[in-house]
Formats: C-alpha cells, sequence, structure tokens
C-alpha cells in the first residue's frame, strides 16, 4: 500500500494530502529554523517525525496549529490555505475567522496537558464541544463520556485534574482533542513529561487510535521503537531539514543518509547504556 521513491526525501505515493507543507522557513531573529520544508500528510496516514532537539520538529507542528507563523512559504489543509487567504485571486494574510474555520479539522495534544484545574475530566472534555462546535450540552456530554470511557477514564467523570496521575491528565487531553473530530491530530512529544512509569499507558491509547485507522496523525516522539510500531512513515530531522524519510522498517534498518545512521547510531548506544545500569 505505500510506496516510496528511491531517493530518501521522497514521499509516499497516497492521492491528494490533507496536509501540504511548501517552502516553508521559520526564523526567529537571525537564527532559521527551518529552511525551505516541502513535506505532505496523506489521509489516513501515520507520520513519525525524529530527530535531534532543536531540529525544528515541535515548530512545524506548532505551524499547522497556528501558534506560530511561517517567515515564508504556504501551508493547505484540505486544499485550503491556513496562513493566507485568496482575495481577488491574490494570497493575503489570513484573518482570525479564517484561522478558526481551517483549524477546526486539526487537533492537538501537547507536552503539558493544559487542562482546566477548576473544572472536572468532563467538564473538560466537553467544553470545546459546547463554545467551539456550539454542540448542546447533553449531546457533549455523551461525547465526552463515550470519549473518556474511550481512553479508560470512565471511572473519573467528577474528578479534577490534579487528582489524577500525569498519564491520566494526559489521557483527558487526548480525549479533548479526539471529541472535537479532527481531520488530523498532531502529537507534541506526549510522554516527555511524565514518569517513566506511566509512559506506557499514553502511548497504548494512541496506539489504539492510530489502528482505527481513519485519521491523518503527525507524531513528535523520542520514542523510537514506538515510531517504529506505529508510523506508516518515519521522517528523520535536522538542523532545520527534512534528512530522510521512508517506511520505518527501511530508516530505522537501512538509513541512506550519513546524519540519519550517525542519530541513530547514537540513540541506540544511549539505549544500551540504560538497559546496562539496570
Amino acid at each position: 500500500m505505500r510506496h516510496f521513491e528511491e531517493t530518501g526525501v521522497e514521499e509516499p505515493l497516497l492521492g491528494t494530502p490533507i496536509v501540504k507543507y511548501r517552502d516553508i522557513c521559520k526564523s526567529f531573529g537571525d537564527v532559521e529554523i527551518l529552511k525551505n520544508i516541502d513535506f505532505n500528510i496523506y489521509p489516513g496516514e501515520k507520520v513519525a517525525i525524529i530527530g535531534p532537539s532543536g531540529s525544528g520538529k515541535t515548530t512545524l507542528a506548532r505551524m499547522l496549529m497556528t501558534l506560530e507563523n511561517p517567515s515564508a512559504g504556504t501551508i493547505e489543509v484540505e486544499g485550503e490555505q491556513l496562513w493566507h487567504k485568496e482575495v481577488k485571486g491574490k494570497l493575503v494574510p489570513a484573518d482570525e475567522k479564517h484561522f478558526q474555520k481551517v483549524r477546526g479539522k486539526i487537533g492537538m495534544v501537547f507536552q503539558q496537558y493544559n487542562l482546566f484545574p477548576h473544572m472536572t475530566i468532563l467538564r473538560n472534555v466537553m467544553e470545546a464541544q459546547v463554545h467551539v462546535l456550539k454542540i448542546p450540552k447533553e449531546e457533549a456530554k455523551a461525547n465526552a463520556i463515550e470519549m473518556l470511557t474511550k481512553v479508560g477514564l470512565d471511572s473519573k467523570l467528577d474528578a479534577y485534574p490534579l487528582q489524577l496521575s500525569g498519564g491520566q491528565q494526559q489521557r483527558v487531553a487526548i480525549a479533548r482533542a479526539l471529541v472535537m473530530k479532527p481531520k488530523i491530530m498532531l502529537f507534541d512529544e506526549v510522554t516527555s513529561a511524565l514518569d517513566p512509569e506511566l509512559v506506557g499507558e499514553v502511548l497504548q491509547v494512541i496506539r489504539d487510535i492510530a489502528n482505527e485507522g481513519e485519521m491523518a496523525m503527525l507524531l513528535i516522539t523520542h520514542e523510537m521503537d514506538f515510531a517504529r510500531d506505529i508510523a506508516d512513515r518515519v521522517v528523520f530531522m535536522a538542523d532545520g531539514r527534512i534528512v530522510e524519510q521512508g517506511p520505518p522498517k527501511q530508516l530505522f534498518k537501512k538509513p541512506k543518509e550519513q546524519r540519519t545512521k550517525d542519530f541513530l547510531s547514537r540513540f541506540h548506544s544511549q539505549c544500551t547504556c540504560q538497559t546496562s545500569d539496570h
């Protein structure tokens, strides 16, 4: 089903992309974070982005959530411009109304859970449905209960965030994003703030979502085994560029670029050291 060209930076041929990054650049002052990125995500595709800190992975995702604006280039979601809109045949900067319309197709789960501490878990998952999607409260409540059950938290509906473990809070954040029915979900290092013993429960929830297959997913992760298991395509970024991409089996076992080989060998040696410590 997945077909890749021979060159390392070519993408699979899967029809019309749901997301298109075109010639994206991003600088903070004199520091270039992203350099001429061309990148597609296809409907239902699970893409994992790996790479060293500072390579631009999170910035790429934050642009899709309109949390960081590109210095140059365009992003499209389902054929619509995200940061621009067309007026009389010309692209002009988008306004907030346009942002909200296109952004409604995208869900994101961050490293930090960003739950409302004064609201119960049930209210946290209901709130955006009611105020953003304008869904009646009873329907929003039913949706929230269904989604919290899906992530294994139906017994915690009346609990408050601070009464939950970090892993449980992150699962609430996932439920809150999923209940908005996005076309694409972004997961930005969602386990990096968790204690090691809580990582597995969150990754399992994401695996279950991925296995349903319907939704496109962009996963920024330092969990290499997880990326290998879950992704249709793994993208390796370094120094603000896409260095190499391909199916997990190919990229992890037979990377073509030296930069990829160096990164993976460092990761493997770290894993070996951590294993030998115990």
